[in-house]
């Protein structure tokens, strides 16, 4: 599966900003002795998109190429 050119990147800047969210969510959870539900599927979900970008980019991502994707997307996205 493939996407238009910045879709993948998209993608993947959405993912880590959901797993960014999701890490502190669970620790607190944790720290209140609940169960981290909302964390969880936020987790997934972000693990999910982490991978759906991955896998839809031609070629996939290297550890240097992601902050230039995440750059470039927060640049195309606060253009508009």
């Amino acid at each position: 599966m493939e996407f238009a050119a910045g879709e993948s990147d998209l993608i993947l800047t959405i993912g880590l900003g959901i797993a960014i969210f999701a890490i502190p969510a669970a620790f607190s959870a944790f720290a209140d002795e609940r169960p981290p539900r909302v964390a969880s599927v936020a987790m997934v979900l972000a693990l999910g998109l982490v991978l759906l970008a991955l896998l839809s980019k031609p070629g996939g991502y290297r550890f240097d190429t992601i902050p230039e994707a995440i750059a470039g997307t927060i640049a195309r996205v606060s253009n508009y």
